[in-house]
């Protein structure tokens, strides 16, 4: 419950788990669901051996030639399993962040905000996070692909389990990692920091939530691009790219990736697609800050009616 004394229009300091459940698995929805289009966008343009169908100069390009070509739909296609991985992959990852921030800040910093203590607590919310959201995205980014071979999840799903085994939904896992860790990191760093400028008090305010998660989503994008496109490889095994560099079978392992995108696209290779991760970032982290914020207080300050 909210400290006695606490300022009622304030944000709740001590929000119950379930509430942090809830509030992150509705961000986390709302997060993927809404920038979906775009993402569909940046799986295609981290593509590094693309049909000639499937070439693009801009995020707007893009979406318009997909619609016009390929069907008004196209752009959502594998959506639902996105929508399945994301309620309890965000439901654990922002219970988890919130209770290691609060318990390392305490030690750290005596209760104050410290920016080591939201670093690691979004590094370790992360690892939960990806254990659950990794076979999705692999799923999602092969239904994502130009002319994808696949009709439906479902028929993804057993065609990647019988051809390449159980371990294909995790091929991505450590880059996943290897990705997420920092850019969760310096995401959870630049939203705290971003507060402690525009939003010291720490009040109930959505435009300090939107502001500061748009620009802690696109700091985090750009600088963890080459991860993206290196997992964004694992992911699709793109064929036509892997036969081009004499790979036959799967590519496994984040060292391969990087040097096979080396090979493929050279340095420019490590940031295809890096315009449209930031124009899916930016919106997506204002959504899940504002939307979580939202439901913590409102959730928060329901309880706190219902008890005077």
């Amino acid at each position: 419950p909210p400290m006695e004394g606490e300022e009622y229009e304030s944000l709740p300091s001590g929000a119950s788990l379930g509430t942090h459940m809830m509030a992150g698995a509705v961000a986390g929805i709302m997060e993927h669901t809404f920038m979906y289009p775009v993402d569909s966008v940046k799986t295609r343009m981290q593509s590094l051996q693309p049909d000639p169908k499937a070439q693009y100069r801009s995020v707007y390009e893009a979406l318009k030639k997909i619609v016009l070509t390929e069907g008004f739909w196209r752009p959502l296609r594998g959506i639902n399993v996105t929508m399945l991985g994301a309620g309890p992959a965000h439901a654990m990852y922002f219970a988890c962040y919130e209770k290691m921030k609060k318990s390392l800040s305490d030690t750290i910093q005596h209760g104050g905000n410290s920016h080591l203590a939201n670093g690691i607590a979004g590094s370790v919310a992360t690892l939960l996070h990806d254990a659950v959201m990794n076979p999705a995205e692999v799923v999602k980014q092969r239904m994502q692909m130009f002319n994808s071979p696949y009709k439906s999840v479902l028929a993804c799903i057993r065609t990647v389990q019988k051809t390449e085994g159980f371990g294909a939904f995790y091929r991505s896992y450590t880059t996943q990692l290897t990705m997420n860790v920092p850019f969760q990191a310096i995401h959870f760093i630049t939203y705290e920091f971003m507060q402690e400028q525009i939003n010291p008090h720490r009040e109930y305010n959505p435009r300090s939530h939107i502001v500061s998660g748009a620009i802690a989503g696109a700091v985090a994008a750009a600088a963890t691009t080459p991860l993206d496109v290196c997992k964004t490889l694992l992911n699709t095994q793109e064929n036509v790219a892997l036969s081009s560099v004499n790979i036959s079978g799967h590519l496994s392992g984040m060292v391969n990736a990087f040097k096979t995108v080396y090979q493929l696209g050279g340095i420019s290779g490590y940031f295809r697609g890096v315009q449209a991760r930031v124009i899916y970032q930016m919106p997506s982290t204002a959504i899940a800050w504002s939307v979580y914020e939202f439901f913590k207080y409102f959730l928060t300050k329901h309880k706190l009616e219902k008890r005077t």
